[in-house]
């Protein structure tokens, strides 16, 4: 039986890096494409929950949702595909999302999404802000793909994929590697509008990775690709064994 595969993204449905793997996705099996009609980057796993999504056709299994990428598989699995798929792939998104850029990450969100409703799921990113060849990251994709379909993961587990913008021939393998630390700097620019009226651009453009070997944001730099498997349960277990000992109630 022909496998189902759905791409979602969160840079947008005519973005280049969703572009190239939808043809590379091909050797897996019959490829169904609902993503952002618009660039969704940082949205989280945000659901539009008080507002109408509308859906728009761009070819032939190919559709835009206006809305977020965890909507988009909410749409197809509820809506657009005639049976669940075999494999969601988030991406390939351009830039990294490594270390704590996973909880801000629409790409990432999809692949939970799909984790959360059984579905095996991979989220892939080539770790560069400029285009460039998403050749590599879209065939390290489309082989962990196929093992994670033939695999499969723990209830509630996806794969997080970082490639580094190199050629194939200069990545230097492909690494498993647990997440590493990211601290963004928290400046708020105010700026002034024609009008006279403030507004605020959030977010810093200084980035810092502590230096913990093997952490998915090393071994990037160093020209790895990188595989991190992450959990939709965020319970810190030994946390929760130390909060025993807390007096909890205030009675």
């Amino acid at each position: 039986m022909t496998k189902r595969i759905l791409i979602t993204n969160d840079d947008g449905i005519e973005a280049a890096g969703i572009r190239a793997l939808e043809q590379a996705a091909q050797a897996l099996g019959e490829v169904w494409t609902v993503a952002p009609a618009t660039e969704q980057s940082a949205t989280g796993h945000s659901v539009s929950l008080h507002r109408a999504l509308r859906m728009h056709a761009h070819g032939e299994r190919r559709f835009a949702i206006d809305g977020s990428p965890t909507d988009c598989v909410f749409m197809a699995m509820g809506h657009v595909m005639p049976s669940p798929p075999d494999l969601i792939i988030s991406g390939v998104n351009r830039g990294g999302n490594v270390a704590a850029d996973v909880t801000y990450s629409g790409t990432v969100a999809a692949a939970f999404e799909g984790a959360l409703r059984g579905v095996p799921s991979l989220a892939a990113s080539r770790v560069s802000f400029e285009e460039g060849d998403y050749g590599p990251a879209c065939e390290i994709a489309v082989h962990i793909g196929r093992q994670l379909m033939q695999r499969g993961l723990p209830r509630g587990v996806c794969l997080n994929l970082n490639v580094p913008p190199l050629p194939a021939e200069e990545i230097l393998g492909v690494v498993a590697a647990p997440l590493g630390w990211r601290s963004y700097g928290g400046d708020v620019d105010q700026r002034t509008d024609p009008r006279g009226q403030p507004y605020h651009w959030i977010g810093g453009t200084q980035v810092t990775d502590e230096n913990q070997p093997g952490s998915d944001c090393i071994e990037v730099k160093r020209g790895y690709a990188t595989v991190t498997p992450i959990t939709v349960d965020w319970t810190d277990g030994a946390c929760l064994r130390d909060l025993a000992d807390w007096e909890l109630a205030p009675w």
